[in-house]
């Protein structure tokens, strides 16, 4: 029997918080190895388990994997998060771009400059209540279904649940006039697995701070 996967990161979100919250929606338990220093990502770097030199990188089912969409794509099909065909898998994928877009802007917003903060803040809130959040908003109003694709679990759903949570934090109000993203926020925090993964003490990370990004500097620059 394979063991968990372990997740080669440092001690912060980044790219690796998405593939944390579908491994715990799968309720796939795991290990996470933490890059402390330079000589960390470089002993990765050196014993060849990063293909292209970057993390993330999971060790799953016997692989290293790299890239951040190659992880995610195995973790939902291995556990049934991705469609029940290729219809339904194109639309998983095109939500899940859609969260992936806007998800970006606030990975990146953490490690700014001070300066730049306040317009990427204003631009982060425009994009989520006038672009991204109304398309998702429709998509679930013009199925009347309880999840994105198919009325099942997707890998979709853990992402907007994720960005949700994450621009909320950002913008507390943002879900005012979103009462269907609200209702599937609810359903989805309330599964088991990710109740277990929402509760304080799970690997589950914190917005980065000023120590993390101060951290995660040492080891890339």
């Amino acid at each position: 029997m394979a063991g968990k996967p372990i997740l080669h990161y440092f001690d912060g979100r980044g790219r690796m918080e998405s593939i944390r919250w579908l491994l715990a929606a799968a309720g796939e338990e795991f290990e996470e190895k933490f890059m402390k220093t330079r000589e960390d990502l470089e002993k990765l770097r050196n014993d060849g388990s990063l293909m292209f030199q970057q993390v993330p990188m999971v060790e799953i089912d016997g692989m290293k994997l790299v890239q951040t969409k190659a992880i995610l794509n195995y973790i939902a099909a291995k556990h049934n998060l991705y469609g029940k065909d290729i219809k339904e898998r194109a639309l998983i994928d095109m939500y899940s771009e859609g969260v992936a877009d806007l998800n970006e802007m606030i990975l990146y917003y953490p490690f700014l400059p001070p300066g730049d903060k306040d317009g990427r803040l204003a631009q982060i809130k425009e994009k989520a209540r006038n672009r991204y959040f109304p398309a998702f908003e429709k998509v679930l109003k013009s199925h009347g279904q309880d999840y994105l694709v198919g009325n099942r679990l997707s890998k979709a759903d853990v992402h907007l649940t994720e960005l949700l949570y994450h621009t909320e934090e950002l913008d507390s109000t943002v879900l005012a006039n979103f009462p269907l993203l609200k209702a599937l926020r609810t359903r989805v925090s309330n599964l088991p697995t990710m109740k277990k993964f929402l509760q304080p003490g799970s690997k589950r990370k914190p917005f980065d701070d000023e120590k993390c990004v101060e951290a995660v500097k040492k080891i890339f620059s």
